[in-house]
């Protein structure tokens, strides 16, 4: 059977796209599936999808490239399904272009199966896929009050004309029943797809509370922000780390800021995949006022976590059990922060509580996974049309005449885009890798037997600033397991001294010394969160493997003989103050110092100067709140410690955990004095700096 989903902008990683990438490799087992994406706003999807579903833009959007079509004549020229912007609008909008490209494709594809994944696209799929052969699915990922009437004047007369219409809820299936009582469209509840995740779940033993979803009013973080300010006192040592990206995130910062909890509460911005990130975990929140289904709720579910939701309308309560797999907590605008604070207490203090509905959250998430929702949207296919998985059995995986129609339809040159399936023999330029951080800090390297061959024999670490001088070679075991397994290299901790720096990773050929560059499929760093630097003979030394921003592993490393770290910052109006803890061959002793010293600087300005006593030291804003390099755009005060009188200054820094990049994500208030602002921030090498900047040019 040929399937189709029709997606919106398949290159993100929301809801819809997670739950259909999910839902089309599971079908893939079976079927031949394809991804439809309406716009192609950048060159490669955010999310991995199975290699064997194949995906098909028809908009390019990708600004700066000869192939960017938001200037075509028919991009600027409105829909003639969506002309309301109440409806629709921004870049990714529908216009006469969308519409003449859906249709176009509707025409002629060859699919047994077309599932349109949003409002727009249900309209689309009505309109241009009537009096087609192939079954046409609706889904629905939000809920039936999300929408503005305006949507549902074009929206729920083109559900009514399709064969099904699939809600994730049971509660809001029954509210399209009602709505639209003499609907043609089957409607049904069919939740989202939700894989167990491939990194090892939770162990329940930090003190971390996750959240992840996007960054908007809806999903009320502003809530789980206040609620945890109201039990970060008595949990003194546990921290709250928000995912996502999103317009509410300079508001939350400031929440975040104003209630002093900058150094508890975490913007951690967009991960990909997430499922590393629940696994650092002990406690997933979600405090919304609405929740359609509430995928993020399944993925902390089968990470092992106990999820503290609010009992808000649809999807939380048809998925956890109150005091079975979870908490759900009272939905009342007059007390909601204090309900969801008495959850977070109940459950951070009380870890066999914890443990126990972690494990029966891990066991109820199962019914998510994704061959158990294919299954049903299989069965709902043969209700639809008795025996359309038979017929369509034996049909060929490609289309010859239609295939071909169709890409003259779209454009001379547009192609299609199918990753290449894993070969055997090795002929992969870039190995999937996997990395996991042991719990002595060693790293685990993992990669597909398949993609090798008996030609590679060793993983290698090159250090990028020294353009492969400096290099760490592990052996591969001779005996490679069989296709579909990993094959396993371990980086021991104590053997190797690696110094400061990026350290790129390849599978190497020692015959010709040939190498190829391992690509990052999953990095687990979760051992981090409580492991302490490393004590070496050339000092504190600090390991911590990423994923790139092109999608390759590597590690940043430390190695430093002396070093002091910021336990702490605190910032107020006068100065920052910043708990101290010495590391390597470095002992606070009598005369210790925090200094402050502008970078770039003459000499002929000053050292800013505050004793460290009991560990601590207050550095003053005061000396630093007149600008010095008024032709820069900033001054820049690199902060220092002396450990002792007359001792060599030590670079000030944050290296311990699980962050290869501080900068952006640990963040710290402004304080404006006069004309200046001055903001502690770290540096990409994760040291402390403080930054002043003109007060209109910061605002610009």
């Amino acid at each position: 059977m040929k399937i189709e989903f029709l997606l919106h902008n398949a290159y993100g990683i929301g809801g819809t796209i997670r739950s259909t990438v999910n839902l089309a490799a599971a079908l893939a087992d079976r079927h031949d599936v394809r991804i439809i994406s309406v716009n192609r706003p950048v060159d490669e999807p955010e999310l991995a999808i199975d290699p064997r579903v194949r995906l098909t833009p028809l908009v390019d959007l990708r600004e700066g490239t000869e192939h960017d079509e938001h200037e075509d004549p028919l991009n600027q020229q409105p829909s003639e399904l969506f002309r309301d912007e109440r409806i629709d609008n921004g870049r990714m909008a529908a216009t006469a272009l969308t519409d003449h490209r859906v249709a176009a494709h509707l025409a002629v594809t060859d699919a047994d199966v077309v599932i349109a994944t949003r409002p727009k696209l249900i309209g689309y799929l009505a309109r241009y896929g009537a009096d087609r052969p192939y079954l046409r699915l609706g889904q629905e990922h939000l809920t039936h009050e999300a929408h503005v009437p305006e949507l549902h004047a074009v929206m729920d007369p083109a559900i009514a004309a399709l064969d099904a219409f699939a809600t994730v809820s049971e509660a809001d299936a029954g509210h399209y029943r009602d709505a639209l009582p003499g609907a043609h469209a089957r409607i049904l509840s069919i939740p989202n797809a939700v894989p167990a995740p491939a990194a090892a779940p939770s162990d329940g033993t930090s003190r971390t509370i996750v959240s992840a979803g996007r960054l908007v009013g809806v999903k009320r973080y502003d809530r789980l922000i206040a609620a945890f300010a109201k039990v970060a006192g008595e949990r003194p040592d546990w921290n709250l780390r928000i995912y996502g990206r999103g317009p509410a995130k300079p508001k939350l910062r400031k929440q975040i800021e104003q209630l002093g909890l900058y150094e508890r509460i975490t913007l951690m911005g967009a991960r990909s995949p997430i499922e590393t990130e629940w696994s650092k975990g002990a406690v997933a929140a979600v405090a919304s006022d609405a929740e359609s289904f509430g995928m993020t709720i399944v993925e902390a579910m089968h990470a092992g976590l106990p999820v503290i939701a609010t009992d808000c309308p649809y999807g939380p309560r048809e998925i956890l059990t109150d005091g079975t797999d979870g908490l759900l907590v009272p939905l009342d605008d007059s007390d909601a922060v204090d309900a969801y604070a008495d959850a977070l207490l109940r459950l951070t203090g009380d870890a066999e509580l914890r443990a126990r509905l972690g494990a029966a959250a891990r066991n109820s998430a199962h019914r998510y996974e994704p061959s158990a929702i294919a299954q049903r949207y299989e069965e709902l296919f043969e209700e639809l049309r008795p025996g359309i998985i038979a017929e369509t059995a034996g049909a060929a995986k490609k289309g010859g005449l239609k295939g071909g129609l169709l890409r003259g339809l779209l454009g001379v040159g547009r192609k299609e885009r199918r990753p290449a399936a894993p070969a055997p023999q090795g002929d992969v330029t870039h190995p999937d890798a996997r990395c996991a951080v042991d719990a002595d800090g060693s790293l685990l390297v993992r990669l597909r037997a398949e993609q090798l061959t008996a030609a590679d024999t060793h993983v290698l670490l090159r250090h990028r600033g020294s353009k492969g001088k400096e290099a760490v070679r592990v052996p591969l075991p001779p005996q490679r397991p069989q296709p579909g397994q990993w094959v396993e290299a371990r980086i021991e901790r104590g053997a190797h001294v690696m110094s400061e720096g990026r350290w790129d990773t390849y599978v190497e050929r020692s015959g010709d010394k040939s190498r190829r560059r391992l690509a990052a499929v999953l990095v687990e760093q979760k051992a981090l969160l409580g492991l302490p630097l490393q004590q070496t003979d050339k000092g504190v030394s600090a390991w911590v493997p990423y994923g790139t921003s092109d999608g390759f592993l590597a590690v940043r490393t430390w190695l430093r003989p002396h070093h002091v770290e910021a336990v702490e910052v605190r910032v107020s109006e006068d100065g920052t103050m910043v708990t101290l803890a010495a590391a390597g061959h470095t002992t606070l002793a009598e005369g210790a110092e925090l200094i402050a010293r502008l970078r770039g600087g003459d000499g002929e300005t000053g050292d800013v100067r505050a004793p460290v006593e009991n560990g601590t030291g207050f550095l003053p804003h005061e000396p630093m709140s007149r600008r010095v390099r008024t032709e820069e755009e900033q001054d820049l005060w690199d902060l220092y410690v002396r450990p002792a009188a007359g001792a060599a200054l030590v670079r000030l820094g944050r290296l311990a955990g699980d962050f290869a990049d501080r900068k952006g994500i640990d963040t710290f208030p402004a304080v404006t004095r006069g004309a200046v602002r001055l903001r502690p921030y770290f540096t990409v090498t994760n040291d402390l700096t403080v930054t002043v900047k003109d007060v209109e040019s910061d605002d610009a």
